[in-house]
């Protein structure tokens, strides 16, 4: 950011300014408007336009079971509005003056993989980068079998980014991988301007959605564990060396011990809040985990929503309970774990829970900060894998979810393939990966298309009671009967005799101690 701190001679007024200087003001401001209404699309080497296909180009982004979705009102309260600049050319433009978007151009490498895949990961880059509140102006991709270990890019592609940043205005950089310190600091040094990694982008949209006082430790812990290695200094006045008269110091008399750099205070102050913040999430745990022992104490089985993000997790949980949690076409828009009830078309209860959606190159850091998170997943009896069929890889997605479920011990619970967004996706698409998965169900969360078979299929593979009774339950033993009718058991048939209900149930291996009593000998 460049601020132009200029002032007026004293006494003088704008109107004191020449025509010609009143003109070029006017003229700076009307340029930026300009650029914004006509934002610039990512435009890689090989070429796409358009908006980020990660995201949705559905228009109607709810449904009526998305509820009043307050909370999405509040977050884009605090957005950022394009085409606003908080650079001063000159010192009468300060009225204008407000919160802009960053302007950024992507880099990636192609070393793997096809054209079309490496397209698709830049695509994704551009919807992280303006998930994160950036305008995207361009992007370029390199055929390169290994990064260059100096500067990510060769020395010709990293002199052609300068070029690209230089002629579209923009202030930050996005490589699509994960930079060294060495590399961040080489490219850096070549275009001038900021430089981020893809890890240092999600780890970003984490701290923006983070809403729990859980969810903002885990994210913090993500953020320092990635800082710790790259932290560096800026110059002298970041050292407190101490030294002789003549050290390099120049401290002088009574200034000779061991001293400390700057940068090692910093370090020790980061490892420190590291542990807090781990101390702080093993707090946490027992709360998590006392309710999942109840829900497995009373045997209740539970399913978990997993699947890439923006795949429309969240909007199948409330379709199918009524959540109400928020939907946005973003990615990472929820990352908090929400848990409801629900039960299937024959009466039987279990809890379904949504998770933080997966994505390409999960960094390492997240997946370890979210694992008491991710436990609500390798602790289910069944898993929903929400799938975006109308993305361009959706193959691409499944495979990078299954990378980290296995990370998170969870590929041996079983699964259903459940093909989302099924009123904007290529029928084509769909049945080739019907063809690959033997579970799958097709679904619009949006439309409702689909969601009686997924319930059905939902009802057919959670446990089920496998205890099998034929019970004489006395008429003033009711409390019996109705409990028969909860959530935990599977009637079979019921009859009224003359001594009683006479009821051929399925209950779980919990409740079959309780009914002894009552069992029919005859």
């Amino acid at each position: 950011m460049t601020i132009n701190n200029s002032r007026p001679a004293a006494g003088s007024t704008p109107t004191d300014l020449k025509p010609e200087e009143i003109q070029g003001v006017i003229d700076r401001i009307l340029a930026k408007d300009d650029a914004a209404a006509a934002k610039q699309s990512v435009t890689p080497a090989g070429g796409f336009r358009g908006q980020a296909q990660a995201l949705s180009a559905q228009e109607a982004e709810h449904s009526d079971f998305d509820g009043d979705q307050q909370d999405l009102q509040d977050r884009r309260a605090l957005r950022r509005v394009a085409g606003l600049s908080t650079e001063l050319e000159d010192v009468t433009e300060v009225e204008y003056r407000q919160l802009r978007l960053e302007r950024v151009v992507l880099a990636g490498l192609w070393s793997e993989g096809t054209a079309a895949d490496a397209e698709n990961s830049l695509r994704e880059l551009a919807a992280l980068a303006e998930t994160a509140g950036s305008e995207v102006l361009d992007g370029m991709i390199q055929r390169r079998l290994k990064p260059d270990p100096g500067t990510f890019l060769g020395s010709g592609k990293a002199q052609e980014l300068k070029d690209v940043v230089m002629a579209t205005g923009a202030d930050t950089v996005i490589v699509d991988s994960e930079l060294s310190p060495s590399q961040r600091r080489g490219l850096e040094d070549i275009v001038k301007v900021k430089v981020i990694d893809r890890t240092a982008l999600i780890l970003d949209i984490f701290a923006q959605h983070a809403k729990s006082r859980e969810g903002k430790a885990q994210v913090e812990l993500a953020q320092l564990e990635y800082l710790l290695p790259r932290l560096r200094g800026w110059g002298e006045s970041m050292s407190r060396q101490a030294g002789g008269q003549v050290g390099s110091a120049g401290a002088g008399m009574g200034s000779r011990g061991p001293g400390e750099t700057k940068i090692e205070l910093d370090r020790r102050k980061i490892r420190t809040r590291m542990a807090k913040l781990r101390r702080e999430i093993a707090g946490m745990k027992p709360a998590r985990e006392t309710k999942r022992a109840n829900r497995q104490r009373n045997q209740i089985p539970s399913v978990a929503i997993a699947g890439y993000t923006n795949a429309g997790k969240s909007s199948l949980l409330n379709r199918l309970t009524d959540a109400g949690v928020l939907v946005e076409n973003a990615l990472f828009a929820t990352l908090d774990p929400t848990i409801r009830r629900a039960e299937t078309p024959d009466g039987l209860g279990y809890t379904l829970a949504d998770t933080v959606g997966f994505v390409r190159s999960l960094p390492t850091q997240l997946v370890e900060a979210f694992r008491s998170t991710l436990e609500e997943v390798a602790d289910a009896d069944l898993i929903l894998h929400v799938v975006d069929a109308s993305h361009p890889d959706p193959e691409g997605q499944i495979a990078a979810v299954r990378s980290v479920l296995a990370d998170v011990d969870a590929r041996r619970i079983p699964e259903i393939i459940v093909l989302n967004k099924a009123d904007a996706a290529d029928p084509f698409v769909i049945e080739r990966l019907r063809q690959r998965e033997p579970r799958t169900v097709v679904v619009s969360a949006r439309t409702g298309e689909g969601i009686e078979e997924l319930l059905q299929a939902i009802s057919e593979g959670i446990p089920r009671p496998g205890v099998e009774l034929d019970l004489m339950v006395p008429y003033e033993r009711g409390d019996v009967v109705s409990r028969l009718h909860s959530q935990d058991a599977e009637i079979l048939s019921l009859e009224h005799e003359e001594s009683g209900t006479r009821m051929r149930v399925k209950v779980r291996d919990s409740l079959a101690p309780e009914l002894e009593p009552f069992l029919n000998h005859a």
